[in-house]
């Protein structure tokens, strides 16, 4: 009790402008009063939605990219939903041959993007890290990033699980998952995050895969940046080794199983495509030399008037083509090899140059959009917003007791609907299960000792890497 009165005696943890800043008092906080403090509502709560200032050299630009890519995420989700008990099935058709449903079609290099941060934040913080503190210092914080994804992923687990039980006996529509069974029976490869090395009929809570590959990824990326301390050179090499290698196992499998890329099968060979690391890993790479170009430059780099627009014009072009090419060029079998495995890089490398540009003055309104601060919060909550999206939707669309009349106006309101509830729900999963955990862990690795602290020092570091 005596943390809390200490949190009472405080004048406040906010400064003139109404930021929640550090606050302008310290006191001494013991081991156990620590621990207390880290199941606090109010100071998880503050650290979720804290929008102040960003430190300097922070790439707050991260913070847009997360949040837009996880609405992507979600509308894609809705639309397969709806899709799946509309009664005017035909209407799909139509629906997929317009030229802005591709948005939707070809929504996987959405996911590109967050493994395009995670490499990007994951290089830039180790280094920021090793540079400033010692090698244990960066073990301590590559184990939060590592185990804080566990509780509130198992938590949700749970919830599919229930939830699918539930709608089998009391919904009029069949659920595609069978997550009642397969999160009963293969729970532990999602603990151990290797799920997405299994078929999808053994795939509990099927849109996990991505947790599983970015996990995969963050192991490969602390060993290379281990041997880069020491053999940096070496480091180089295997990473354009790794790269290079998942082109061409990509390549291989889609030669093999005769693989075409078209709109209308947005998740054609998803077993051995769609979900494998070995398709996906070329978004972390560009994001881990991302982190790595930012630090060394110091967020500093001159440009030229035309090598930014240059750079802009092929970055955006890249894009689009990527999203949208497919409506408008057909591809034999080599031409979907060569998209299914340099695509998803491609797409890594064009938000490459978006992040180097916004981070080091060259972003324009680009990056003004992407860094406001009312984005801040809505990025912390992108991860448990990305698990527990989907039960949501499942939940609100399969108890009505009829096939819904599937109509772009009718989707987009559910759309919304579904965006909301799953940032609010999202919200109170990491108020209870995710920050604690990051709370502590950072407790239970620091150094035994009383020590002078302020109630919201590094208020946001946590949620935001």
């Amino acid at each position: 009790m005596q943390a809390i009165e200490k949190m009472q005696n405080m004048k406040g943890c906010g400064n003139d402008n109404g930021n929640l800043d550090e606050p302008d008092m310290l006191f001494e906080v013991s081991r156990n009063e620590q621990i207390l403090l880290a199941f606090s509502a109010v100071s998880n709560g503050r650290k979720i939605l804290h929008c102040g200032p960003a430190p300097s050299e922070s790439l707050t630009c991260v913070h847009g990219l997360r949040f837009l890519s996880l609405a992507w995420v979600i509308m894609v989700h809705t639309y397969l939903q709806v899709f799946s008990i509309a009664e005017n099935k035909m209407l799909r058709t139509l629906t997929e041959r317009n030229f802005m449903f591709q948005t939707v079609s070809n929504a996987t290099f959405s996911v590109d993007t967050f493994f395009f941060i995670s490499g990007l934040l994951v290089t830039y913080l180790y280094y920021k890290t090793t540079n400033k503190k010692t090698t244990r210092s960066s073990r301590i914080s590559n184990t939060e990033i590592f185990i804080r994804l566990t509780p509130a992923y198992m938590v949700v687990l749970l919830m599919a699980e229930v939830s699918s039980r539930w709608l089998r006996n009391n919904s009029v529509f069949e659920p595609e998952n069978n997550n009642h069974i397969s999160c009963a029976d293969y729970w532990w490869r999602n603990m151990l995050y290797i799920n997405s090395l299994y078929p999808r009929n053994e795939m509990c809570m099927l849109w996990s895969w991505y947790m599983s590959n970015d996990t995969q990824f963050y192991v490969l990326a602390v060993i290379l940046l281990l041997v880069s301390a020491r053999h940096f050179k070496g480091a180089v090499i295997g990473l354009v080794a790794f790269l290079i290698g998942s082109w061409v196992v990509t390549i291989f499998v889609a030669v093999h199983y005769n693989f075409r890329a078209r709109i209308e099968e947005p998740f054609g060979l998803f077993d051995q495509l769609y979900d494998k690391p070995w398709s996906r890993l070329g978004p972390y790479l560009f994001g881990m030399f991302a982190g790595w170009f930012l630090f060394v430059t110091k967020c500093k780099v001159k440009m030229s008037f035309l090598t930014v627009v240059l750079g802009w014009s092929m970055s955006l072009f890249s894009l689009a083509y990527l999203v949208y090419g497919l409506h408008v060029v057909h591809l034999d079998l080599a031409g979907s090899a060569l998209y299914a495995s340099v695509g998803h890089s491609a797409w890594g490398a064009a938000l490459a140059w978006i992040v180097i540009a916004c981070c080091t003055g060259h972003g324009g309104c680009v990056n003004s959009a992407l860094s406001c601060r009312l984005l801040q919060p809505l990025s912390r909550l992108t991860y448990c917003a990305y698990l527990v999206h989907p039960i949501i939707m499942t939940m609100t669309n399969f108890q009505m007791d009829g096939p819904l009349h599937l109509h772009n106006l009718i989707t987009m309101i559910l759309y919304f609907g579904n965006a909301v509830a799953s940032f609010l729900l999202s919200f109170f999963i990491s108020l209870t299960f995710e920050a604690p955990v990051v709370n502590l862990l950072k407790i239970m690795l620091s150094p035994p000792q009383v020590k002078k602290t302020s109630m919201e020092k590094n208020s946001s570091e946590l949620q935001d890497s």
